[in-house]
């Protein structure tokens, strides 16, 4: 089977670097790295130029190179075959479906927070539900109409950013630092970091989503090396800035997870006649800048999923595709599924929204990371076998420069999902180890089931 619906040309260079921004921009996790202390500082430059920027030029090479629709499922459909590509897509899906609750649990709590509505983890859990609804309604509009989401979302992003750092700006002309910056605490220290430096990593992925939609883009060739320059360059600088913002601001024991970033403009802001109602302003700007993250990465992903399934190697549920639009109404109404079980679930297990928001971060940050190591073997996989191919973009350095760029973010990728599930403190996460092996086992079956039901109907 496959895909037969013409999508409209619709995405500019300037929206591929808003969405790329929207997506990869996220303000918990300035607060997730501000816990590690100011070192985390010196953590986002060296993971910066050791992963992030390896991982644009790839993504780069990737987007222009092969614009395909589905994104990271046909470079690695293209490289490996279809049970490999379907594999890695059911990861990138399933993470997706169980990362949103986290973020709408942020929501929530933030929500709580803003509007004193003093609200149970069990109504906080059904605003999350709610807003999982409202994002799976996004997947359904037209690209050309639902792309504002994502475009509007990092405006609102580049409006909390800018305060966050003008704030500390404020807070630092008149008092000292709430983690005193010296050679000693900047040094980098593996046993305090290791435990925060996945955080880091998790917040400098999602360069290629916006490949996912690659047929709805009116010049990949040209755009999306370019949207990938920008973005990275904001997201780099913005993380940076609003990682120090808060550290100049907050104790590190005090730093929340969830609520840390309303804390660092309270602070900053709080000899201010207008402070509450610019609080409330700029809380309802992180508000939408998470949504319209969600949104980014649910059109991204289901997108993905669904070009398998139209492939034939996921069910076809997955594939099931609005006639007027071609929006994958299968895909997203299953993720909206998925995530209002790990809510339902998830929620009795936990004490209060920041447990609540560490495990299902945990456990769906592992599924996140392996289709990107995929990504990097199926880059080395095309540049060795598909030579000839035309590559309007190339990583810099030749084969060595592509090889140095592969090596590093697969060790730092492989070394990410270990943290994830072995920290140095607590020892193995059976409750992670578990739930990635549950649902990759999960995935296995749907995979298997698709080519049993492709190979009846051939």
């Amino acid at each position: 089977m496959t895909d037969t619906i013409q999508h409209p040309k619709t995405l500019r260079q300037r929206d591929l670097v808003l969405f790329t921004v929207s997506a990869i921009l996220l303000p918990d996790i300035i607060t997730a790295s501000a816990s590690a202390g100011v070192s985390s500082i010196a953590w986002w430059l060296i993971l910066g130029t050791l992963f992030f920027l390896p991982m644009g030029l790839i993504s780069a090479e990737l987007g222009c190179s092969y614009p395909e629709q589905g994104g990271i499922y046909t470079w690695v459909r293209n490289a490996f075959g279809s049970r490999w590509a379907s594999r890695i897509t059911y990861c990138y899906w399933v993470n997706m479906a169980l990362w949103l609750p986290t973020m709408f649990i942020l929501v929530a709590g933030v929500a709580n927070r803003l509007f004193e509505l003093e609200a149970s983890l069990t109504t906080q859990i059904v605003i999350a539900m709610t807003v999982t609804w409202l994002t799976v309604g996004a997947n359904l509009v037209a690209l050309r109409f639902g792309k504002w989401i994502p475009n509007i979302g990092a405006i609102a992003k580049f409006l909390l950013y800018a305060c966050l750092i003008f704030g500390c700006w404020r807070f630092l002309s008149s008092q000292q630092m709430a983690n005193p910056l010296s050679l000693a605490a900047i040094t980098p220290s593996w046993g305090e970091g290791s435990k925060f430096i996945p955080a880091i990593i998790y917040g400098m992925l999602g360069f290629e989503l916006a490949s996912a939609g690659s047929e709805e883009m009116r010049n990949p060739a040209h755009d999306v090396p370019r949207a990938i320059l920008w973005s990275g360059l904001l997201v780099l600088v913005l993380s940076i800035l609003g990682t120090f913002a808060v550290l100049a601001t907050i104790p590190t024991t005090e730093i929340n997870l969830v609520e840390g970033v309303i804390d660092v403009l309270q602070v900053s802001f709080a000899d201010l006649a207008m402070a509450d109602a610019l609080v409330l302003f700029l809380g309802i700007c992180f508000l939408f800048g998470i949504y319209s993250s969600c949104a980014a990465w649910s059109m991204g992903a289901n997108r993905a999923v669904a070009e398998a399934a139209l492939e034939g190697e996921l069910p076809a549920t997955f594939g099931i595709e609005l006639p007027s639009n071609g929006s994958p109404v299968g895909a997203a109404v299953l993720t909206g599924l998925v995530s209002t079980l790990a809510l339902f679930s998830y929620g009795f297990m936990s004490g209060n929204n920041e447990d609540l928001f560490w495990s299902l971060f945990t456990f769906s940050s592992v599924l996140f990371m392996l289709p990107y190591v995929g990504m990097v073997l199926a880059f080395l996989r095309m540049r060795a076998s598909d030579p000839e191919h035309p590559r309007p973009f190339r990583v810099p350095g030749g084969v060595i420069g592509a090889w140095t760029s592969a090596l590093l973010c697969g060790f730092i990728l492989l070394t990410t999902i270990t943290l994830f599930m072995v920290t140095p403190e607590d020892g193995p996460q059976w409750p992670v180890i578990i739930g990635v092996v549950v649902a990759l086992f999960l995935g296995e079956i749907l995979v298997r089931t698709a080519e049993r039901s492709a190979s009846k109907s051939g």
